[in-house]
């Protein structure tokens, strides 16, 4: 199964081994985010590193495994699409997951309700919703 994964289910896999982190590492998904992603990782890296009591190695590490797992799309090839995805989202945060859904033509993973409940155009599954289905 294809899917866009929000950044915060990403930090949460790292943070704690738990659901998300064993979903993040299913083979039956596929994954993909932005390329902010690592922009997002590197401003809250302390607090990621406080939480977790990694190691810059341990982390590091971590990092390079999501690097093979989890596919990242440069922003340029959701252009054509951020109109669209301006339109749709409930929160500005959230335009370049919708956008990268509709480029891919698949569903977001987020435990994020508005993005949930006040668009219908790309179907949003949270943690819980994935592990019923898988």
């Amino acid at each position: 199964m294809d899917l866009v994964v929000d950044a915060n289910e990403i930090f949460a896999a790292i943070i704690k081994e738990s659901k998300t982190h064993e979903l993040i590492f299913d083979e039956r998904l596929h994954l993909f985010t932005t390329e902010f992603f690592f922009a997002e990782f590197k401003e809250h890296s302390e607090e990621i590193q406080e939480k977790t009591d990694k190691t810059d190695e341990e982390l590091n590490h971590l990092l390079d495994v999501l690097k093979k797992k989890i596919k990242l799309i440069p922003m340029e090839e959701l252009l054509p699409y951020v109109d669209e995805a301006e339109e749709i989202s409930p929160d500005p945060d959230d335009v370049a997951y919708i956008a990268l859904a509709l480029k891919l033509k698949c569903s977001i993973w987020s435990q994020d309700r508005k993005l949930k409940e006040k668009q219908s155009k790309v179907q949003v599954y949270s943690t819980e919703d994935l592990m019923r289905m898988l």
